[in-house]
């Protein structure tokens, strides 16, 4: 329970359709356990027509009005960099952020996503074939997935994303770290070429999301002995889950991660320890009951 003397947290979500994002109430129910007055409220860009040369104006007025940091989605993670005065080291090297703190010497970025996703997956698929591991997607949340999987022990990671650039820059940035013999690049035209030889396929595209509605793939390329992770959390059971599922194939749901990511902006948030299971709870019952 809350008391009138704790002082007052306001932290926010930036980002495009994030009208059913159930991170507010996921934040304020941990805070509420850990007797902390915290608000959590949504800037949708799509709502109210703000783009990537808003942002600069979007972090002056939330420091203004006393937000104490911002969470950041979809399509503004890399964008914002640029924008802010220091980065953790992760988010410097994946250049991109989904957390920005504001503190007395300016705004720092972290990014939680990586952490995120690499605890989800060692939770979930403790043993499970790596060697070679296929990506759709090399966004924010893509390269730190990528850099997640890597560090995870994947013997080569093959990006595809539809801009093909962008999926070369971000082999260049992980091969610094990781290796050029662990990280290539593929066409989307060559995703069936790919799979038929891989061991998993992770989804860190939109597609699948309620406003972004699909399979990512080819239902036909999906076989029993291929491990499948989206990490769209909403719905929790995209049609690229459920097609897998129905070949007999292993899968992870978004959710995890969306949980393991925000355990991690919580505790930037307030500087106080979140409990992982207790939120992978509420998540589960937010999803279940449509919040």
């Amino acid at each position: 329970m809350t008391s009138p003397q704790q002082p007052h947290i306001l932290v926010g979500l930036i980002g495009a359709g994030i009208g059913s994002s159930h991170s507010p109430l996921l934040h304020e129910k941990e805070a509420d356990r850990r007797g902390i007055r915290l608000h959590y409220t949504t800037i949708d860009s799509d709502a109210h027509g703000l783009t990537a040369d808003d942002l600069p104006g979007l972090l002056r007025w939330a420091r203004t009005l006393g937000y104490r940091g911002l969470n950041v989605t979809y399509p503004f993670k890399q964008q914002i960099v640029r924008h802010l005065d220091q980065l953790s080291a992760q988010a410097r090297t994946l250049k991109a952020v989904n957390t920005v703190v504001f503190t007395d010497d300016g705004t720092c970025g972290y990014n939680t996503d990586a952490v995120g996703f690499a605890r989800h997956f060692d939770r979930a698929f403790t043993v499970v074939p790596r060697n070679q591991v296929v990506q759709l997607g090399a966004g924010g949340a893509g390269s730190a997935v990528a850099h997640a999987m890597l560090t995870l022990g994947a013997g080569r990671l093959t990006l595809v994303d539809v801009d093909r650039a962008k999926a070369h820059r971000l082999a260049a940035l992980l091969a610094g770290e990781f290796g050029n013999d662990r990280i290539r690049v593929g066409a989307p035209a060559e995703v069936a070429a790919l799979l038929a030889g891989a061991d998993g396929l992770i989804n860190t595209t939109p597609i699948g999301m309620a406003h972004h509605p699909g399979c990512p793939v080819p239902v036909g390329v999906l076989r029993p002995d291929l491990w499948v992770a989206d990490i769209v959390y909403r719905p929790t059971d995209t049609a690229l889950l459920q097609a897998a599922r129905a070949t007999g194939a292993r899968t992870l749901p978004g959710a995890g991660m969306s949980v393991y990511q925000a355990v991690a902006a919580f505790e930037h948030f307030t500087g106080i320890p979140a409990e992982p299971e207790a939120m992978l709870a509420d998540s589960a019952d937010l999803l279940r009951n449509g919040l």
